[in-house]
């Protein structure tokens, strides 16, 4: 995983993709049809690579991202950590008799050479790689990410060099980090028996019995063109980059995909909770996941969870925070967060840090009750009213983006929306109800009528601390 772009790639999930739309005046014209956030223009190959050009000639740069249908939950049991794992070596060596040869390393030195930059990440449902240039340069970058998406060419010893990296980097990231433990081992209580309560990165003791074969075995099976999306936005026509494209990408022989089956976890009565206690945590947090629908599974419902997300947690004038932190003073922070890009179900946070003088106990009994006088009362007509508004103006920054747009349509189109679900997105929220609020609200966020998969509290406090 490559640190500095994941963590770009992360605030823009959710204060971006969540959050795009154009303005209200826009959205609400009922005189004039619905107009799109990027005007994207698509195509596909033969090879079943499709391509979305989102033009943007204010600046003479470009993103390229190429984005694969395949991430952490298609590992084959036992092997966690692949995805991630090949993330890294496609930038350690490719070798392609008509895309050419790079040896490790250079294809981010080429990049840098031009003045660019590249990064990738990788997720449970997806692995992309992105390259931010020069137009100019698009033939270059496409060349070469074309090369290594069916060349790559690692030596043994290389792969054997990258493993003792990524252990090292669970270690600083995971092991080392007692809120990320707390954070991996309530997503494997929430997702039991399916993919999704795998991390990312794999299991340490997994990792490190990874084989070369093994890998490349997944590269094989995955990394062709009808298992990709290629998504170009900036100063560039999108005539031109499919010309490109096609003496590029379009070489490319497609490969047989096996089809996306997740294991399914079956319902629980039980609402579970865990404590992570730890001599280097300094500040208590109380943490709660839901597991609910996503984007794909169920759009209305997402829709209103987005919105709702919007109502509890859009800043400090949101409910959450507002009550914990500026009323209550039982906090110092409080959020409230919906992430509706998953293949299979997503997951819903509710996080907050308790004031000095206050227990995660009174914290929690606060969001609980919160949490009731939403199942109870719903909403007002003022707050859906101001939130849309607020959602649907927010897009002009996605949509003014040299690069958001490459993230944005990336990230929907991964995970099973359409184009045109991202295009009229503005038009859709707007139609969120009230009553489509409530709902979701009942189903699945009920504290004393949990869903068949309830949610996990978590407990981070010092070693010494408890819950109370």
């Amino acid at each position: 995983m490559r640190k500095t772009f994941f963590k770009i790639a992360f605030v823009f999930v959710f204060l971006g993709l969540m959050h795009m739309g154009i303005s209200s005046a826009l959205a609400k014209d009922t005189n004039t049809a619905p107009q799109k956030v990027f005007n994207a223009k698509t195509r596909k190959l033969d090879n079943g690579l499709q391509i979305v050009v989102v033009e943007n000639h204010r600046a003479p740069v470009i993103t390229h991202m190429i984005w694969y249908r395949v991430g952490a939950a298609d590992e084959v049991a036992g092997q966690s950590g692949i995805a991630h794992f090949l993330e890294h070596l496609l930038f350690k060596g490719q070798k392609h008799e008509q895309l050419g040869t790079l040896g490790p390393g250079e294809f981010s030195k080429i990049i840098r050479s031009l003045g660019g930059e590249d990064n990738a990440f990788t997720s449970q449902d997806y692995t992309a790689y992105f390259q931010s240039i020069a137009s100019q340069h698009l033939e270059t970058v496409m060349t070469m990410e074309a090369g290594r998406m069916r060349g790559l060419d690692v030596p043994s010893e290389d792969v054997a060099s990258e493993n003792k990296v990524i252990q090292e980097e669970r270690r600083q990231r995971t092991e080392n980090n007692p809120g990320a433990l707390l954070d991996e081992q309530m997503r494997e209580m929430l997702y039991a028996n399916h993919p999704y309560g795998i991390p990312v990165i794999g299991w340490l003791h997994e990792i490190q019995a990874l084989t070369r074969d093994q890998i490349f075995a997944f590269y094989n099976q995955y990394y062709a063109p009808n298992n990709a999306i290629l998504i170009v936005s900036g100063d560039i026509k999108a005539e031109k980059v499919y010309e490109i494209a096609e003496r590029t990408y379009g070489i490319l022989k497609p490969e047989t995909i096996p089809p996306r089956q997740y294991t399914s976890s079956p319902p629980f009565k039980a609402s579970p909770s865990i404590t992570m206690k730890d001599e280097t945590v300094r500040q208590p947090e109380f943490k709660k996941i839901f597991r609910v629908p996503s984007f794909r599974q169920n759009k209305e419902k997402s829709l209103a969870l987005q919105v709702l997300e919007e109502i509890m947690g859009g800043g400090p004038s949101s409910r959450l925070y507002k009550s914990l932190v500026i009323e209550q003073k039982l906090a110092t922070s409080a959020s409230f967060s919906y992430r509706a890009n998953n293949w299979s179900d997503s997951t819903l946070y509710i996080t907050a840090t308790p004031a000095a003088d206050q227990s995660l106990l009174k914290v929690q009994a606060a969001i609980d009750a919160e949490l009731r006088k939403l199942v109870k009362d719903g909403i007002t007509d003022e707050e859906l009213s101001d939130a849309i508004k607020r959602m649907q103006a927010a897009a002009i920054y996605a949509r003014d983006s040299l690069s958001g747009p490459a993230m944005v349509i990336g990230y929907n189109l991964i995970t099973g929306s359409t184009l045109d679900d991202i295009e009229y997105w503005p038009r859709d929220i707007g139609a969120v109800t009230k009553e489509q609020i409530l709902s979701v609200a009942k189903t699945y966020l009920d504290p004393d009528n949990p869903y068949e998969f309830p949610p996990v509290t978590g407990y981070l406090v010092p070693e010494a601390g408890e819950e109370q």
